[in-house]
């Protein structure tokens, strides 16, 4: 026996050698990504911590907020396993750990970074303790089951194509040192234990079609896909494809009783292991899935996209695919997602020609096998397309359930590119690529997105920085501020770099608020964050710090043009919005906010006046507008012109609405009408027509002095009045208004 596990491990040297490097790496990420930073990690361990402390499952209840969130809405098994291996620590300082950045721009890479969704001390680093122990300990268990799932894909490789070692070391390669799967598999999700019970079921249901129908396999089958029902409902697409199989082994022995027998043990055994969980979700929620009940909590989609507004979300789908760090925030470099994406098509190319080559000549087992390794993925990408349907969720790690079948698919398809003599250098130069693609990813883009700013002192200032010496409550110095752009255009960025130094310890977390301030003190940019790019609160400065703190502010884009823009600092209390008066270098008040700096804001180049592009519903787009004034007083009017762009022939008629809207959506000054004052209906309107659109707002009497919102769009004139919606990037529907931005309205 001892020689025969030799000879094997001399055979399989090469799975040995993926797995070491896999486990040392998810070892890795697993301390070089702080806590909770990664995806939903934050909702994912309370739901561990709450059963062990034995407290049972939670039960959901929406609009309650629960420190779970939508994930108390899982199958337990994951959150069972992780509290069964941390029910012996003392976790009551979670709470002290689990300190939330209220800026954190999660789902939205930004140049200024705020991507931490935690505030991270020393609470975190050794000697670990408490949660921080805790939840370490949850993700080394989910790095064993990545690991799992690695060795599974290479035994599936070997199932589909016996003898194949290039072919099963190169796949296991992938999905080993695919970065986000490594991020993933190192951090507190369910996606780990859904992953490796799908690898393993997908193991089963080869076996099964070779016609490895014992009673022993079946039940193990059965087993498997009980428990991975009890992982994530993303593994019950599984059990359509347990039938299929099920139903060939029992062709391959001409037997309707084997039919018959096998799916008695294997679903049987799925109703035994798991029905009781859908049996709770329809007492508790009325579905057995509790899909409702996670919907109603994480928000549900509005309006349902087009299939074409989900194309255009393929972008994101594919970059988590491959590695999109922390809350959806931290990209890699553009370019290696192109290339990976390019490496992926000629993947694709190779499979399907390859395919076709060799297909006739199988035989229908072979056939078989196949068919069922790639619907694996099938099934997954058709769930997760209903899924995004519900609510928004398009990201590509949700199909890591099925990663052993796309890793041993794509791999497949690179090596039918390569002479028979070179697969096995192929595999190598696979695995090195990916191995240096994981290697990477920890130091280049998640451990530097989490680092505080440098201390400075006096001698690190650079000598071009504008001295200010403005300071805040007695508490913050603006020492100064550097401004490298002069001018900018609406729609584009403009850092700005504010140099802060404490004067005392300060006890309240201050935020920060810098605004671009156009002509009647109108916000046309605003950036609030903490300090530090949102990583150094106040309460954590000490008397004599000193930091430089980069703001990269949007600039409005439907920004009148030209004017000049001025900056606008200060602190502020979030919960309260109480601002800290502010003095400048010699004692005199400031109010409660420092002036400084000017930014010319120039007109973007086009055939009308302020050009934009607001896309109403692939029908329409506002592609300019012009305003004669932005403050007036009750009585008088903004006098408003639009351009619009047909974006093909219009068949129906819509109404244009123009509103000056206050608090509570009260409307201060309105004019709804057809174009033109009805000159030119919609339905006469053809492909790339431009029509110049004026309307005239009278101020109300009553309405209050204020800053208030300018919004535009179009509605249904005919019917029921409904409003085209707004697209973004990719057809997504953000709004059924479009916001020109703000306009003051000024009492005698």
């Amino acid at each position: 026996m001892k020689s025969a596990f030799l000879r094997a491990a001399r055979t399989h040297r090469a799975i040995s050698v993926v797995l070491a490097a896999y486990i040392l790496l998810g070892i890795t990420y697993s301390l070089v990504d702080p806590l909770f930073e990664a995806s939903d990690e934050l909702w994912h361990y309370p739901f561990v911590k709450h059963l062990a402390d034995g407290h049972g499952l939670p039960v959901q209840q929406p609009g309650v907020e629960q420190p779970w969130r939508q994930e108390g809405s899982q199958p337990p098994l994951y959150y069972a396993l992780g509290a069964l291996a941390t029910c012996w620590i003392d976790t009551d300082d979670l709470d002290e750990i689990l300190w939330r950045n209220p800026h954190a721009d999660m789902g939205i890479p930004k140049p200024d970074r705020n991507a931490n969704m935690v505030i991270h001390t020393a609470r975190e680093g050794w000697p670990w303790r408490g949660a921080a122990l805790a939840v370490r300990i949850v993700r080394w268990l989910s790095v064993l089951l990545g690991a799992c799932a690695v060795l599974l894909t290479y035994a599936i490789a070997l199932e589909l194509c016996p003898g194949d070692r290039a072919l099963a070391a190169g796949a296991a390669a992938f999905v080993a040192f695919n970065p986000m799967f490594l991020f993933i598999s190192s951090s507190v999700n369910n996606d780990n234990l859904a992953t490796a019970l799908s690898s393993l079921a997908l193991w089963l249901l080869l076996r099964l079609t070779k016609g490895v129908d014992r009673l022993r396999d079946l039940a193990w089958l059965g087993v498997t896909l009980g428990l991975a029902a009890l992982a994530k409902s993303s593994a019950l697409g599984l059990l359509a494809l347990a039938g299929p199989a099920l139903a060939y082994a029992a062709y391959r022995r001409r037997s309707w009783a084997a039919l018959i027998r096998g799916g008695a043990v294997v679903y049987g055994l799925v109703v035994l292991i798991a029905g009781w969980w859908f049996v709770r979700n329809w007492r508790l929620y009325g579905d057995p899935s509790g899909l409702n009940t996670f919907v109603a909590i994480v928000g549900a989609r509005y309006p349902v996209p087009t299939l074409r507004q989900l194309w255009g979300e393929r972008v994101g789908f594919t970059m988590s695919f491959w590695g999109f760090f922390g809350g959806m925030n931290v990209p890699m470099s553009g370019w290696l997602y192109r290339l990976l994406d390019i490496a992926a098509g000629v993947g694709g190319l190779g499979l399907l020609t390859g395919l076709a080559r060799w297909w006739r000549g199988w035989a229908w087992d072979e056939r078989a096998r196949w068919l069922l390794v790639a619907a694996a993925p099938a099934i997954v990408f058709v769930s997760l397309i209903r899924w995004t349907l519900m609510t928004i969720a398009t990201q590509g790690r949700l199909m890591f359930s099925a990663i052993s079948a796309i890793a041993v698919l794509l791999v497949w398809g690179w090596l039918a590119l390569v002479p028979r003599r070179g697969r096995a250098v192929a595999a190598v130069v696979i695995a090195v690529a990916f191995l240096v693609l994981g290697l990477v990813a920890p130091g280049a883009y998640i451990a530097p997105a989490y680092a505080r700013p440098p201390l400075l002192t006096e001698a690190d200032l650079p000598a071009g920085i504008q001295r200010l010496g403005i300071v805040f409550g007695e508490r913050m110095e603006l020492v100064g501020y550097a401004m490298p752009d002069q001018e900018a255009h609406p729609g584009e960025d403009a850092p700005i770099t504010l140099y802060w130094r404490a004067r005392a310890p300060m006890a309240q977390d201050y935020s920060v608020f810098v605004h671009l301030l156009s002509g009647d003190d109108l916000i046309i940019g605003q950036r609030d964050m903490y300090p530090g790019q949102g990583t150094f609160p106040t309460t954590l400065w000490q008397p004599g710090d000193m930091v430089a703190d980069t703001y990269v502010v949007p600039i409005l884009p439907a920004t009148l043009t030209p004017a000049t823009a001025t900056v606008e600092v200060g602190l502020y209390l979030l919960e309260t919005g109480e601002r800290l008066p502010a003095r400048d270098s010699q004692g005199q008040p400031m109010g409660d906010n420092a002036r400084f700096g000017e930014l010319a804001i120039q007109p973007r180049q086009g055939d009308v006046p302020n050009p934009v592009m607001f896309n109403l519903d692939d029908r329409i787009a506002l592609v300019g507008y012009e305003l004669d004034r932005t403050s007036a007083r009750p009585g008088e009017a903004f006098h408003l012109t639009l351009y619009w762009r047909a974006l093909r022939d219009i068949d129906a008629n819509y109404a244009v609405f123009t509103q000056v809207v206050g608090e509570n959506h009260e409307i201060w000054a309105q004019k709804d009408a057809w174009p033109q004052d009805g000159l030119a209906p919609t339905a006469t309107w053809r492909k790339g027509q431009l029509i110049r659109d004026p309307y005239e707002l009278v101020v109300r009497p009553e309405a209050p002095a204020g800053v208030w919102d300018l919004q535009v769009g179009m509605y249904a004139a005919e019917g029921e009045p409904k409003r085209l919606n707004l697209l973004g990037e990719g057809g997504h529907a953000q709004d059924n208004r479009i916001l020109l931005g703000k306009v003051r309205i000024v009492r005698p």
